[in-house]
């Protein structure tokens, strides 16, 4: 089969565990792929503004899927092709949930991060905003007064993302709690955090859309992916591959499961199913 189109998450599967490098693997393998005329999306959770930073730093022209299917927006020009905003509703009533926890609540925008504490050491934008001219940096709006904060930006923000490090059953409960607002999607990531979007966001719509908007059919596609958010999009893929650094969850739910992000699993899968070597 030949495939057209390969839809990539970032954190724990195209980046190695620094959560800033790709190996030199998959970017080979990518390479000769957009070399051969296969579209190449990344398809994260984070921002448009950091996935745009390693859509370039790999090459690729197809338009970016961030904030888990949220924005979707050509890479090298304004135009976008869906956008779907959380919605003044939504964060009053994840506000409503979390108040009450010892969680962390970042709201995310286009280019912006909205919290109320100071950012946490080692968090991964930060990390990538010292190496990075300020134009290509993400931004950072810190105001204890949250709730205010939000609604000023409440036809801007795209996603919600809560995170503890110190308390997982914290992180279950209120995820829970929230599964039962029928306007929201809500997904993790990672075992400490959950995401939270419009009722019908996920990566498996965005890939649909995309594919839609080339005339790609979902046959043709391969998606790759290693956290629950990713879930969506490995299932509506011809090809869905988990990573080797999956849980046994993600990998029962996949078509095949390559290696880690670490050992270039993204450049294994191409190599294998794409350029046949």
């Amino acid at each position: 089969m030949k495939y057209k189109l390969i839809c990539i998450d970032m954190d724990g599967t195209l980046l190695d565990n620094s959560a800033k490098n790709i190996p030199n693997e998959n970017l080979e393998a990518i390479k000769l792929a957009t070399e051969k005329g296969v579209k190449v999306a990344i398809t994260t959770g984070r921002l448009f503004t950091s996935a745009k930073y390693f859509s370039d730093l790999i090459g690729v022209k197809t338009p970016v899927i961030a904030s888990n299917g949220a924005y979707i927006r050509e890479k090298d020009s304004d135009k976008v092709i869906a956008k779907f905003l959380l919605g003044e509703d939504n964060i009053n009533a994840i506000l409503d949930i979390v108040k009450d926890y010892d969680i962390r609540i970042f709201f995310n925008t286009v280019d912006t991060v909205i919290t109320d504490k100071d950012v946490m050491q080692g968090n991964a934008y930060m990390e990538m905003n010292k190496d990075l001219p300020e134009e290509m940096r993400v931004k950072f709006l810190i105001n204890s007064d949250l709730k205010t904060t939000a609604l000023r930006y409440k036809d801007e923000i795209l996603k919600c993302i809560c995170i503890n490090e110190n308390n997982l059953r914290n992180i279950e409960e209120i995820k829970m709690k929230l599964k039962k607002i029928d306007t929201i999607e809500v997904v993790s990531s990672n075992h400490n955090n959950f995401e939270i979007m419009n009722k019908g966001v996920s990566k498996g719509k965005a890939v649909e859309t995309l594919a839609k908007e080339y005339g790609i059919l979902k046959d043709d596609i391969i998606a790759i992916g290693d956290g629950e958010n990713d879930l969506s999009m490995i299932k509506y893929a011809g090809l869905g591959v988990a990573m080797g650094n999956s849980s046994d969850y993600i990998k029962k739910h996949a078509d095949y499961v390559t290696d880690t992000n670490v050992n270039g699993g993204v450049g294994k899968i191409i190599k294998k199913f794409v350029l046949n070597k």
